[in-house]
This record gives C-alpha cells, sequence and structure tokens, in this order.
C-alpha cells in the first residue's frame, strides 16, 4: 500500500489511470526528499522580504565567480531549438487539441495560473496529456463541434509548467503533510510520460514559475537529477525554462541559470505576474513604488525595458533561448476592437523580435500567425537569435526599481478595473476555470493578483486620484458596491445570484482591504474550491 494518502471530495474521472500505485509511490518519495527543503526556501523568502521592508531596496549578488565567469548552458535540444511563438493555457481536453494543433512551436501545458486546481483539473489535466501523447484525444463541445489531433502534421512541443513551490495539494498526504503542488504535477507528469518523450526526442520539459531566488533553482534541479534517476532516463534529458516573473529572481538570472545549467534552456519575461511580484516585495516601501493603473504600465517604461534587456543579454552570454511575454489579446467579434488588438499584438512582437528574444507567448491560437510573422521578419530560416550577445546592455539595481520614471498616476477607472476585473476572474477561478476572457483580454491569476495587490497598496500609501477621492477602505468599499451592481446588471439577477459572484466579491474585497497583506490569493482561495 502506497504512503500517500488521497483524501479527494469525490473520485475524479480517470483517477485510476493516474494515480496508480507506482505514481503515488514516485510521490511519496519526491515529497519525503524534497518538501523540507521547500519548507526552508519557503522560509527564506518571508526573511528576504522583511529586509526588502526594512531597506526597500535590492541588490545583486555578489557571486563574481558566477555573474563574470565564462559558462554556458546545456545546448538546446532539437525539439527546444526554434521556439519563436509559444501558446500557453490550460490542460482541459479541448485547449490540449487546440493548442497542440495551433501552429505554434511550443505549448505551455500550465497546471499554474491559468488552471484552477480543482481536484478534477489536476487529474484531468494529467489524463489529457497522457491521451495527447499516445494520440487517443478528441473532443465534442456542447454544439456538437469534434475537435481532434491533426494527423499528418507535427504538433506543438508540450512544456510543461507546474504549481508554485508556495502552494500544496491538500488532497495527497503524506503522514498528514500535504503534498506541494509542484511535486504532484511535475511527480505525476513526469513518471507516466517521461521514457516515452525521452524516447522520442521531445522532452520531458518544463516551465518553472514564481522561483524567488537561486536556490530554488538549485531545488528544482536536484529534483530532476533523482526523478531522471528514478525513472531511468539519461541525466541531463531534463529541460527547464525559468520565469523571471519575481522582482528578486531578476536579481539572480545568471546564478538561476547557473544553478540549472545541466538541464537549463532559457528564461522567460513573465511581465504580469512581475509587477505583482514588485508591488508585493515594495508594497509598503514608501510613494517611490506606487504603482498607476495596470493599463498604464506598457513594455515601453523604463524599468520593464532594463528587465527585459538584461534577461535577453543573460541569456544569450549563457547560450539560452530568451522568451518573450504574453499577448493576452483574444480575437473579437467586433471587427474595430479586432484591428486595435492585432495591431497592438504585432507592435509587442515587433519590439521583442528586434530587442533580441527568441521567441515569444500568445494566449489563444488566433494569434499564433501576428506574433510568427514577426519573428520570421527577424530570424527568417534561423532558429533563434542567440548570436545577439546585446554587449551593449549594461543594468543597474537602481534601473530595475526605477518605477517612478513612470508619467503616470493611478486612476478611479483603474481603481473600477481592479475591482471588476479582480471578480470577474476570481468568480470563474472558484467555478474551476482559470483562463478567463474579460474585457477582450485572456486573463490568468496574476491578473486578480496585480488587482488585489494595487488596491492594497494605494490604500496603505494613501494615494488621491484623479477625480480627488482618497483611496481609503471606506472609499474602496463604495466603489466595489457600485461596480457590483454594474456587474449584477449586465449578466442579469437569474445568473449572479448563487453563480459565485458574491463569493468571489467578499474574497477580493477582504483579501484587497486587510491590514495584514496575503502574500498569494490562491491561498485563501484554494480554502474555498472544491
Amino acid at each position: 500500500m502506497s504512503a500517500v494518502t488521497v483524501e479527494a471530495p469525490r473520485k475524479a474521472p480517470r483517477q485510476g489511470d493516474v494515480l496508480t500505485e507506482e505514481a503515488l509511490d514516485f510521490l511519496a518519495a519526491l515529497h519525503r526528499r524534497f518538501t523540507p527543503r521547500r519548507d526552508e526556501l519557503l522560509a527564506l523568502r518571508k526573511a528576504r522580504r522583511a529586509e526588502i521592508a526594512r531597506t526597500g531596496a535590492l541588490d545583486f549578488l555578489p557571486t563574481a565567480r558566477v555573474r563574470d565567469d565564462e559558462w554556458r548552458v546545456a545546448p538546446a535540444p532539437p525539439a527546444l531549438q526554434d521556439r519563436r511563438v509559444e501558446i500557453t493555457g490550460p490542460t482541459d481536453r479541448k485547449m490540449t487539441v487546440n493548442a497542440l494543433n495551433s501552429g505554434a512551436r511550443v505549448w505551455l501545458a500550465d497546471f499554474e495560473d491559468a488552471s484552477s486546481p480543482t481536484w478534477e483539473n489536476v487529474i484531468g489535466g494529467q489524463a489529457n496529456l497522457n491521451d495527447a501523447f499516445t494520440r487517443r484525444i478528441d473532443f465534442t463541445d456542447d454544439r456538437g463541434k469534434r475537435y481532434a489531433l491533426k494527423p499528418d502534421e507535427e504538433l506543438a512541443t508540450v512544456v510543461t509548467r507546474p504549481r508554485g513551490w508556495h502552494l500544496d495539494e491538500r488532497h495527497l498526504t503524506v503522514e498528514g503533510r500535504p503534498i506541494p503542488g509542484a511535486l504532484v504535477d511535475f511527480g505525476l507528469f513526469f513518471f507516466h510520460n517521461a521514457a516515452r518523450l525521452a524516447a522520442a526526442g521531445r522532452g520531458p520539459y518544463f516551465y518553472l514559475p514564481k522561483l524567488e531566488s537561486h536556490l530554488e533553482a538549485r531545488l528544482w534541479n536536484d529534483v530532476f537529477v533523482f526523478a531522471q534517476e528514478e525513472v531511468g532516463i539519461p541525466f541531463g534529458t531534463v529541460r527547464a525554462t525559468v520565469l523571471i516573473e519575481t522582482i528578486t529572481a531578476a536579481f539572480e538570472m545568471d546564478e538561476i541559470l547557473y544553478e540549472l545549467r545541466d538541464h537549463a534552456s532559457g528564461l522567460n519575461a513573465g511581465r504580469w505576474d512581475y509587477l505583482f511580484s514588485l508591488i508585493k516585495n515594495f508594497r509598503d516601501a514608501g510613494p517611490r513604488f506606487v504603482l498607476p493603473d495596470r493599463a498604464a504600465i506598457t513594455m515601453t517604461a523604463p524599468f520593464m525595458r532594463a528587465y527585459t534587456e538584461l534577461l535577453v543579454a543573460t541569456c544569450h552570454r549563457r547560450g539560452a533561448h530568451a522568451i518573450g511575454g504574453m499577448a493576452a489579446f483574444i480575437p473579437s467579434k467586433d471587427p474595430k476592437v479586432n484591428a486595435e488588438a492585432f495591431a497592438k499584438v504585432r507592435a509587442d512582437k515587433d519590439r521583442e523580435a528586434q530587442d533580441g528574444f527568441d521567441g515569444s507567448w500568445v494566449a489563444h491560437p488566433g494569434l499564433v500567425p501576428v506574433a510568427r510573422e514577426a519573428f520570421d521578419a527577424v530570424l527568417g530560416d534561423r532558429p533563434h537569435q542567440k548570436d545577439r550577445l546585446r554587449e551593449d546592455v549594461r543594468v543597474t539595481a537602481d534601473q530595475l526599481l526605477a518605477v517612478d520614471a513612470l508619467d503616470a498616476s493611478p486612476t478611479c477607472d483603474g481603481l473600477c478595473n481592479a475591482l471588476q476585473v479582480g471578480t470577474r476572474y476570481l468568480r470563474s477561478w472558484l467555478d474551476g476555470r482559470g483562463a478567463v476572457a474579460v474585457f477582450d483580454l485572456m486573463e490568468d491569476v496574476a491578473t486578480a493578483e496585480i488587482s488585489r495587490s494595487q488596491i492594497w497598496q494605494w490604500i496603505d500609501a494613501g494615494v488621491t486620484l484623479d477625480n480627488g477621492e482618497r483611496v481609503t477602505r471606506e472609499y474602496v468599499r463604495q466603489v466595489a458596491a457600485d461596480q457590483m451592481v454594474k456587474m449584477r446588471d449586465e449578466v442579469g439577477e437569474d445568473a449572479f445570484v448563487g453563480h459565485g459572484w458574491e463569493e468571489a466579491y467578499e474574497l477580493l474585497l477582504r483579501i484587497a482591504l486587510d491590514e495584514e497583506y496575503v502574500d498569494f490569493l490562491t491561498l485563501p482561495a484554494y480554502e474555498l474550491l472544491d
């Protein structure tokens, strides 16, 4: 009998196929070996945040041996040489088929921010990937439309993103302790698919989210080494791309790649979570770090330019891919909205390709051609542009933190948008959907994190909006009530009452207005799932 106890509220479809005795034993081995170190690293996060609160500063590490020496990561395998367009999305059955068929070079199969970790999604996502790799997957929607893999075309390479280190999977425990969600998602995928993918030269490959230090990258590297030995595939078969989506990780790009150098394939500019991390870490560091409305923060802002240029230069010096950020726009039925969105996406991808990125993300299959055209224009037949070393780039700590260089301030419209988007997204997340279309954008958890964090920061800093109102808890409650009425009127009473809107609204206000800042909204939200 396995050491893992399954404590699910109900049995998910295909649970027996995924949670085999051998797979559970593998999870138990990962948990016993690595969870204690995970716990220590989470404690170090808190200590570092306390130091940031005390000093209001961050700096690069004094690791001259790593930063100055000449070293490179392992060469990219053939399946990851050309990554000019990557599509992201959850691992539900329809998205699995559409993403693999999309024409993108890579599909980020997401168990993290684009997925709501209901028990059915955790198990169903693993089953869907297993079916995809054996080409046994199809899907028929409510209208009778059937989706199936294209039989004669090369499918996107799968790069799986497990949950971050901070989240547990409460339905799987060992001796009463929940197994970290990261180890569950990684372990089940690896156990069932690693040998098959290695034999085909298509993996296993991973995206690593929300790392805050090179020590967390070291932990992942040790997980990879152990897992490869346990399953019996060669050392170095795994490849990992790290999302640089925390402000602390931005100061440790060299060190993160160095820790993963035998298994690293690149870094990604996770722009939305990066903003969330910046707010979270400097939320009480004074007016210098107060961010304006999310819509006012573009990738041409000086501190965002510093971040992306440093990422490209670091990756190319080390022989790694530099992958650009998300194009969250989705096709609309309104031709004017569509034209404006596609123009913005094209400009964003043109800028990334010209800056030296080797590829970028889109959230919808309809945007794959737009992104591909931008990178085709720069790359041509080359798989990447890692020969562009960007030796002109010199980024300082002050430039990474130059939030006060933005020529914008918080507005009443920005507050209304944060309340609307946060409520709408959380309502869908609590209903089991993690990738949600809101106001013509495909949003994930990072959206709600930015929304509630900005509200918290604006209250803490006593920000005055463009309408002359000071942001207080009382004022936010007043505006929130007005926005709630608008959402109720929009969807109708029958679709509103009893459909999770009140629950999402109350959760958003609780974490946005609480005096104590919650590190991740998914921690209290997870308690409301199932």
